[in-house]
């Protein structure tokens, strides 16, 4: 009787170790980038009171940094969430991953402090040419690390056809007063201490942090299909996959996508979790850190999505 007690038990906890919400304390890597830090914990916390046994850890960096550490450094996450959905094509397919689903969007504007100089001046109007002036420290984050680095570059030479001020994106570019970091939200320490004026940043980022911002025209601000024709004509060259290689980043709308890496150690678990965050609730969550939902989702290749997901995306081009 006791031995049949003991087998019964361990055929429970072997059941009950197959069901995402009791998986015995297993433990969910989730690899993002660093303008989702603060949703995706926000998913997360909710995430764990329907799944309290699931343990999710999260590591925020640039986009493409984060790829690179599974398709380069062979770490293994199970989910990767980039700020430009088009990394995960260029960087991961075929080898990580075929399949993408775009969930979010954002803007790209200039966010400051009450200890910027010329705070009390600058607009959508006037930003360039309070950037230029003598003392002013801007911020940018590294390009072959962050979308928000290559995008900052993008707004700089749509400005200078906006603006029509010839030579603009030269003046701006490895200026005296410019400065560069990883990631975007590594600016914001800087912006507090003062050891920076502004910072090139999404819109959901400053308003998170409680940052005044700039908020920059639509047809500079990578915000908006409407204008994705004069986006387009921007180009900024990046690191590539390989040592040495490079890649032509276009201009486009801001737009977040979300993948589990093809060597993913919990594949059920990834599907849950993206489950939760595509849904009502988790898009609620992401409206309410000022990120906008894309519903229904879009997706490359609705054949190659896990069947739990195919209600929330529309295949796109």
């Amino acid at each position: 009787m006791k031995r049949l007690a003991i087998s019964l038990f361990l055929v429970l906890v072997l059941t009950l170790s197959l069901i995402p919400g009791c998986s015995g304390g297993a433990t969910l890597t989730i690899y993002h980038a660093g303008s989702l830090t603060i949703p995706f914990d926000d998913v997360t916390k909710e995430f764990n009171k329907l799944y309290p046994d699931i343990k999710v850890e999260t590591e925020a960096a640039g986009s493409a940094t984060t790829i690179r550490k599974v398709t380069e450094l062979g770490k293994k996450a199970d989910i990767i969430a980039s700020a430009d959905y088009t990394l995960i094509p260029q960087l991961m397919f075929p080898e990580y991953a075929n399949w993408y689903i775009i969930f979010a969007a954002n803007q790209m504007c200039i966010a400051y402090t009450d200890k910027s100089q010329f705070g009390n001046e600058i607009n959508g109007d006037n930003w360039y040419e309070i950037l230029q002036r003598d003392g002013v420290k801007y911020g940018r984050s590294d390009p072959n690390q962050d979308p928000c680095g290559y995008r900052t570059l993008m707004v700089w030479q749509l400005a200078e056809d906006y603006y029509n001020v010839p030579g603009l994106y030269d003046k701006l570019y490895d200026a005296e007063g410019d400065l560069m970091r990883p990631k975007e939200v590594d600016l914001i320490a800087l912006l507090e201490s003062g050891d920076l004026d502004y910072a090139f940043e999404y819109s959901s980022i400053a308003e998170q942090h409680n940052l005044k911002y700039v908020k920059l025209p639509p047809e500079i601000n990578l915000s908006t299909v409407d204008y994705e024709d004069f986006y387009v004509q921007t180009e900024v060259e990046v690191a590539g996959a390989q040592p040495g290689e490079k890649i032509l980043m276009k201009g486009s709308p801001i737009v977040y996508a979300v993948t589990i890496p093809q060597n993913s150690p919990h594949q059920e678990l990834a599907i849950t979790w993206i489950d939760f965050l595509l849904s009502e609730q988790g898009m609620d969550i992401m409206e309410a850190n000022y990120q906008t939902p894309i519903i229904p989702a879009k997706t490359n290749d609705a054949s190659k999505l896990p069947d739990e997901l195919k209600k929330y995306v529309a295949e796109s081009k």
